[in-house]
């Protein structure tokens, strides 16, 4: 009755403007289509009576037409329910961007439906219908019921829906289901849609301006999928709203043109999509606990298998005392530091291992490298003996071990410095990110793979973020190993085992546990990214992977380069650079001709100079005449006499590493990835790879072998790194198109029912990272009996 007053009220007062408005109510009834015509001096009130069950639940709907064309003044419906008020008027419009405007006449609006307590219950609504225009207005009213209100477990539904005719239907949790998960498919790509998760409350939003006002919503083309939890849901029932959008440009549809006049109204065509909607029930606890079992048995399972293989080999690789070369037993005090690969001397002087034995219980921090690199002396003797044409270790080993060892632990204490600050302000931003998904309930936020997204407390994608436990526990394990095989190492130091101080690749391993703390934060940023998969955070996920194959390469060229590696600080630098770039490619690399040219232009400059760099040894200088001596260079070389490289091997690893950094260059300049990270890596990558290959290849060339483990990690790691690479090109999702777009390659579970691709690419990616990384801590370990000045440097 008060909201009776209110309209007649309402209308009184309008018509008083003009003339007397006559109201007159009619008793209406269900599925009977009202043709009628209103005017500004005279209202209808169509009234209806409603029996609703508490044991079933009908849905009510009114459809309403405008017959009558050119209006000047719109038709004014207005619903007067018992706890509710829907109004609306018809022609409906709906603006879209740029203020464009779309006219709809044909409009059709679910009712709310308020909860009854009573067994059975009769209420009455009325819908009255206005007008300000003078002239007659013809339009037809139908009221009819929704027989399928109620969406059932398992069981697809399909309906019809437009922006100007929603539909929603109600979901009941049925007894011990506490989580569902609605999916709703469409064999049409547009016209885009909103799909809604609403508690039972009326007004229920479902119009295109204000479907995202409450609840979870998400765009969708063909696919969407909301996880829903009962305890979001205290009357343990919700809404499913469809909402057809007036536009397409959210779902990457082509744009409108700008209207030229901004009155004018916009014909939308048909805009009908046909809609399937299945609720069916989530995963329960046991899934979960399973889930995180399967997770700890795999990695566990590595620890133990280490520690069997552990068991099984000796304590110590030094325990034997002789040169593997000549057999022979040779004492301590004979050992010299000399190099006799060819028949000069250069100035090696020769010193006892009781002195080298002594040193090395003097303090590191007494010694500086810049101690021996300072004189001419020791300048000039770097020049005769890294310009040689055949080089062996000894000649890239003379500095001291101590200044090394303190040189490549920097490393180490550098990338965990790096972790620390990295890795706080990136937790604390997606936990942000995370509680503004939860309390706004936009589900375009985050590109999760939503068919297979399980929630746990706050978070939206549990199993996306344990996947990442490998790289932690594996990266753990990695230190671990090395931390055995660097004790073993000291100890054999400290008894003057000739073997670890003369003989195979120098021990240095400051890479290797940066490498393992790499690959740690590797699996904790890569969590933090699974949080919430965006484009603005995916240098989460990227930033270390930069760092673990810039050290695995740092790694190859120090084991047989020791003295001329680049320092921390060198390297970090210019990580630190790769990573500058792939934050600008991400932000304006798309379609930007400007960024690609100067980004190519920087790709091959730095490779020419690392090249030249790597050639000479690190023996030329970049300053004002080294123009005039590359002309030099060519003018002597090439025109004057024709000679060939004086270090062929070096020339043919370089060639083939300009060859492929300048098509990389040139594929990147011509298609433009959208993806600028995911191309940066693969540059990385693409080059650790090469180098890898180049090294067993001279490896293998020079007469060295592969022991069984090393080879059997070698063939491990390549069928991993084979069926991770095949998963991961799966593509669930995709950032760099639209959210709606992104869930077209959204996919089921397929392990334990709580795993998808995506997860098991990072449990084979993490094996394979681990493999990877023992291969080049075991790979030289037959040279561990071999002289340096036999061990050739390539």
């Amino acid at each position: 009755k008060i909201f009776f007053c209110i309209s007649v009220c309402l209308v009184c007062g309008g018509g008083a403007v003009g003339e007397t408005t006559n109201v007159v109510q009619k008793d209406a009834e269900f599925d009977v289509t009202y043709n009628d015509t209103v005017t500004s001096e005279n209202q209808t009130i169509y009234a209806f009576n409603h029996t609703i069950s508490r044991n079933k639940t009908e849905g009510v709907r009114v459809t309403v037409d405008v017959l009558s064309q050119n209006l000047k003044s719109p038709i004014l419906f207005v619903v007067r329910q018992q706890q509710a008020v829907l109004s609306f008027q018809v022609p409906l419009i709906l603006r879209g961007l740029y203020q464009r405007k779309y006219p709809y006449n044909h409009v059709g609006r679910t009712l709310c439906q308020p909860p009854t307590r009573a067994i059975s219950e009769t209420q009455h609504f009325f819908i009255d219908v206005s007008t300000l225009s003078s002239q007659g207005t013809n339009y037809q009213l139908r009221v009819s019921r929704v027989e399928s209100f109620t969406l059932q477990t398992d069981k697809k539904f399909s309906f019809t829906a437009s922006p100007s005719q929603p539909q929603y239907f109600k979901y009941v949790f049925p007894d011990g289901v506490d989580t569902v998960i609605v999916k709703v498919n469409s064999a049409m790509n547009f016209p885009c849609s909103v799909m809604s998760i609403q508690d039972i409350q009326c007004p229920v939003y479902d119009l295109d301006n204000n479907v995202a006002f409450i609840g979870m919503y998400q765009t969708m083309t063909k696919k969407g999928a909301i996880t829903v939890q009962r305890k979001d849901f205290p009357s343990n029932s919700f809404y499913v709203v469809v909402v057809v959008k007036t536009e397409d440009e959210a779902c990457g549809g082509p744009l409108r043109f700008y209207p030229l006049r901004p009155d004018e109204l916009i014909d939308a065509g048909n805009r009908s999509k046909v809609v399937d909607v299945v609720v069916s029930p989530a995963i329960n606890s046991e899934v979960y606990v399973m889930g995180m079992l399967f997770c700890l048995g795999i990695f566990l399972s590595f620890y133990l298998l280490t520690l069997m293989v552990a068991c099984k080999t000796p304590a110590s690789p030094y325990e034997y005392g002789s040169f593997a070369d000549n057999g022979s037993t040779l004492s301590s005090e004979a050992i010299t530091d000399s190099a006799t690969f060819t028949d000069n001397n250069y100035g090696y002087m020769e010193r006892s291992l009781d002195s080298v034995g002594r040193s090395r219980q003097e303090s590191l921090s007494s010694v500086e490298e810049d101690d021996y690199d300072t004189l001419d002396d020791i300048n000039s003797d770097k020049n005769i003996v890294r310009t040689k044409k055949f080089l062996c270790v000894s000649d890239l080993a003379r500095k001291d071990k101590r200044v090394l060892s303190k040189k490549y632990q920097i490393y180490f204490w550098n990338i965990a410095t790096i972790a620390v600050f990295y890795a706080l302000p990136v937790v604390q931003l997606v936990i942000t990110y995370q509680t503004v998904v939860n309390v706004t309930g936009n589900q375009d936020i985050c590109y999760y793979n939503f068919l297979c997204a399980h929630p746990l407390g706050a978070l939206s994608a549990f199993n996306n973020i344990l996947s990442n436990l490998g790289y932690v526990m594996l990266g753990l394990l990695f230190l671990l190993i090395v931390l055995k095989r660097d004790i073993v190492h000291n100890r054999a130091m400290v008894r003057n085992e000739l073997n670890a101080l003369e003989c195979g690749i120098p021990k240095h391993f400051g890479l290797f546990y940066a490498m393992g703390t790499a690959l740690m934060m590797e699996g904790l940023l890569s969590a933090c990214y699974h949080v919430c998969p965006n484009y603005t955070n995916f240098q989460f996920d990227t930033s270390f992977m930069y760092m673990i194959a810039g050290l695995c390469m740092l790694k190859l060229y120090q084991k047989r380069h020791p003295d001329i590696n680049a320092s921390a600080y060198t390297a970090y630098a210019c990580l630190a650079a790769v990573i500058f770039f792939s934050v600008l490619g991400v932000v304006f690399g798309k379609d930007n001709t400007v960024f690609w040219i100067v980004f190519s232009v920087i790709h091959i400059l730095a490779t020419l100079l690392l090249s030249t760099q790597l050639y000479y040894m690190g023996r030329w200088r970049l300053d004002a005449g080294v123009l005039r001596r590359m002309v030099y260079i060519v003018y002597t070389d090439c025109i004057r006499q024709c000679s060939g490289p004086m270090y062929i091997d070096r020339m043919v690893l370089l060639v083939m590493g300009n060859i492929v950094n300048w098509s990389l260059a040139a594929y990147g300049l011509i298609e433009r990835p959208n993806d600028f990270a995911s191309y940066l890596l693969a540059i990385a990558i693409c080059n650790l790879l090469l180098y890898f290959a180049f090294y067993i290849i001279m490896k293998l060339r020079s007469g060295e072998k592969i022991k069984c483990l090393p080879l059997v990690c070698i063939l491990f790691t390549a069928v991993v790194w084979g069926f991770a690479l095949y998963f991961f090109f799966q593509g669930l999702s995709t950032w760099q198109k639209t959210p709606a777009e992104s869930r077209e390659h959204n996919r089921d579970c397929i392990l334990l029912s709580f795993f998808d691709d995506h997860d098991i690419w990072h449990f084979l990616s993490s094996i394979a990272m681990f493999g990877s990384f023992l291969v080049l801590l075991t790979m030289d370990d037959d040279l561990d009996t071999v002289q340096r000045d036999k061990i050739y440097v390539f």
